[in-house]
């Protein structure tokens, strides 16, 4: 498994913002998608590429293009809707599928109670948008979920971290398991409610409202 913390001014910049519990709904929403386009440059750093030979106006040269098949992004319901476009504004030709998990606020095991995914993810990246690796219930299930169908590699990115969550998923999978974690921030811990200190809330409800 690896961790990677993205160090980036503009990054920084925007994750304050987002912290700010007066920032108001609209703005968290296009903050967080501005957000994760930084994050996604970093996540497709491994994408699979394979060599394409292209005609400029001047001569042939050989590029690259995305390799078959093509990286699937999966947001986990309904706070990973956020930055659903974020992503694929980096990737437009990614495959999308959605993931509805709920976590129990009472003995924080998440459950699955909805699925999009293809049956066989044999060789494929999965790509999961989640926005706060907590307590690590949720993002585990998923990448089991993904793992399961036979995704090659997973990677998830994360508004934000909590020290707890990221051991979690080490725990669950191991460290040498095919799995990267980026996210803008590693807070410092876990409350009593299993919510991120210092963090910027819930997610969900601050993209979409309290429902």
């Amino acid at each position: 498994m690896r961790l990677h913390v993205v160090d980036h001014p503009l990054v920084d910049h925007k994750l304050t913002a987002l912290r700010d519990v007066r920032t108001d709904s609209p703005t968290f929403r296009r903050l967080a998608d501005e957000l994760v386009t930084l994050l996604a440059y970093e996540a497709t750093r491994g994408v699979r590429v394979e060599p394409v030979e292209v005609e400029t106006p001047v001569a042939t040269t050989t590029g690259v293009h995305l390799s078959t098949p093509k990286p699937l992004v999966v947001p986990i319901l309904r706070a990973g809707l956020g930055m659903l476009d974020g992503m694929t504004r980096l990737v437009p030709t990614a495959e999308v599928g959605f993931l509805g998990m709920i976590r129990d606020e009472t003995t924080l095991q998440a459950s699955t109670y909805a699925n999009r995914l293809p049956e066989d993810l044999g060789g494929r990246q999965v790509f999961l948008l989640d926005p706060m690796l907590a307590t690590g219930g949720t993002l585990a299930a998923a990448i089991r979920f993904a793992f399961d169908r036979g995704a090659s590699e997973v990677i998830a990115i994360c508004l934000l971290a909590a020290p707890e969550g990221v051991a979690a998923i080490e725990r669950s999978f191991g460290p040498e398991a095919p799995v990267t974690i980026v996210v803008a921030a590693m807070d410092e811990r876990l409350n009593e409610n299993g919510y991120i200190v210092p963090g910027l809330g819930d997610a969900g409800d601050r993209l979409y409202g309290v429902v």
